[in-house]
């Protein structure tokens, strides 16, 4: 994949020139970094709690085993590597060879015991922050493709990743819930989780008011066209990135709360 230096780019759901705003793009992904690490502390300590059979039993994913979701929390933070690395040099480093070989990866490491596991998951956790945290500030603004999404920013890869590791950790049914997610990371994680479903004309739309733990509410606005009216929904972050990312059917949200597409 090709990408020119003049690409559109998305900066929190906002088209931007690449070039533009180089300062700005690198202060948003270093002041999310703190947040990734907290959030690996926390999924760290919950795998290294697996044993080999508790590692194998299922997660809330259909078809996963717990140790399917580490195993690609794994390959995911290699993956974002690549991205990294694609804006620091410009040379194009994708996030996976394939969907097949992104899927064998999985299968494969899936069946390994618990402490392999769990040390896959430090070293290639470790990459990603050693990656990050060495981007010069310039690289931040360069562009890049992910597996789903257009052309972006480097600087939205910390927010992919703070996405998929809190996301995930709820999805290895280890005992942690949306609940349990610090509050100062939930405004990131809300707004990473309606990217999927922004500007789709089959999808509805909808006006979600969201009420952060401190009082704030922030409101978005999911432009759809699969019918005329526009779903208003109000609700806790919490159970509005539950909904967002089908991990919930959003009864604790309040207003006319529809069912969304898949995410992702």
């Amino acid at each position: 994949m090709s990408i020119s230096p003049e690409a559109s780019v998305q900066q929190n759901g906002v088209p931007a020139q690449r070039g533009a705003g180089e300062r700005p793009a690198a202060d948003r992904a270093v002041r999310l970094l703190p947040l990734v690490r907290e959030a690996t502390e926390r999924l760290d300590l919950i795998v290294a709690g697996l044993d080999d059979y508790t590692a194998h039993q299922p997660s809330r994913l259909p078809g996963w085993s717990r140790a399917h979701v580490v195993t690609h929390l794994a390959r995911n933070a290699d993956a974002l590597v690549n991205l990294l690395t694609w804006a620091r040099t410009g040379v194009e480093h994708p996030m996976y060879a394939s969907r097949a070989d992104r899927d064998a990866d999985i299968e494969e490491g899936a069946a390994r015991l618990a402490q392999v596991l769990h040390e896959d998951l430090l070293a290639a956790s470790d990459r990603f922050m050693v990656a990050a945290t060495e981007l010069p500030a310039r690289a931040w603004a360069a562009p890049v493709a992910g597996r789903m999404q257009g052309p972006m920013p480097a600087a939205n890869v910390p927010g992919m990743r703070l996405h998929e590791v809190w996301v995930h950790l709820v999805d290895l049914d280890a005992g942690f819930t949306f609940a349990d997610i610090p509050v100062a990371h939930l405004e990131p994680l809300v707004a990473e989780a309606l990217a999927p479903h922004m500007d789709k004309p089959e999808w509805p739309k909808v006006r979600l008011t969201v009420e952060l733990p401190d009082d704030r509410t922030r409101t978005w606005d999911l432009t759809g066209g699969r019918d005329d009216r526009t779903h208003e929904v109000t609700g806790p972050a919490a159970d509005a990135l539950a909904w967002l990312t089908g991990r919930g059917d959003g009864a604790t949200l309040r207003g006319d709360v529809p069912l969304l597409p898949a995410w992702g």
